[in-house]
């Protein structure tokens, strides 16, 4: 991994997380010091996290930690279920042997995570496993610009839900792995209309949680019109 990619991979998983925050000036002195790197390195990650819209980039005051809004997290989530509905039926219709495996052995690996709580649970190799499992889902459709786009949508809701799980968590009454089962069984059954409909309501909730925790109700009519 060269300079650029270990800068690139730090400054993401810390906005991501939160640990940047929305807005916070991204200065390349700064920066420098934080990841222990030169310049170049850094202003080539900040120039692609630009391209990936998790960095703003303003004349003459330099790189910002891309503002949250609703809009925006709406607007990609709805994005985000486009692209992995269709790309879950293309896995449906052509994912083999390995791909079916692959499923099964992911949402294994997340469930024995999700079981282990308290307060030295991990929630990082949770997320990792999370990760993992949704990408499993949608691997056998054998489109590799499909899943670039993807992984870049995940890291634009993540933003979103990653700081409410580190600060309070998801509120109560909602079973997501017992989702991510009934997701896998229905995809692994080739049946993809249900399929499809599990995986868009599985985001829908988690967007509509995120506005409750959030005190975002405003959003809610325009959520609710979405769907």
């Amino acid at each position: 991994m060269t300079l650029a990619e270990k800068a690139y991979e730090s400054l993401r998983r810390d906005i991501i997380r939160g640990t940047l925050k929305s807005g916070a000036p991204l200065r390349l002195a700064d920066l420098s010091e934080r990841y222990g790197m030169g310049f170049s390195p850094i202003r080539e990650a900040l120039n692609r996290l630009h391209a990936e819209r998790l960095v703003t980039a303003e004349s003459l005051r330099g790189f910002r930690v891309a503002p949250l809004s609703l809009d925006e997290l709406q607007d990609a989530v709805s994005l985000r279920i486009l692209i992995e509905t269709r790309a879950l039926r293309a896995s449906i219709a052509e994912g083999d042997d390995g791909w079916a495996a692959g499923i099964v052995s992911s949402l294994y690996a997340l469930k024995l995570q999700a079981g282990r709580t308290g307060p030295g649970a991990d929630i990082w190799t949770l997320e990792a496993r999370h990760h993992a499992f949704h990408v499993a889902l949608l691997a056998g459709c054998r489109s590799p610009w499909t899943m670039e786009f993807v992984e870049r949508l995940y890291a634009a809701t993540e933003r979103y839900r990653i700081p409410v799980l580190l600060d309070a968590g998801l509120p109560a009454g909602r079973d997501v792995q017992a989702e991510h089962g009934a997701i896998a069984e229905a995809t692994l059954d080739r049946d993809a209309d249900t399929a499809v409909r599990l995986l868009e309501d599985h985001y829908r909730r988690t967007v509509e949680q995120l506005i409750k925790v959030s005190d975002l109700d405003e959003a809610a009519p325009a959520l609710a019109a979405a769907r």
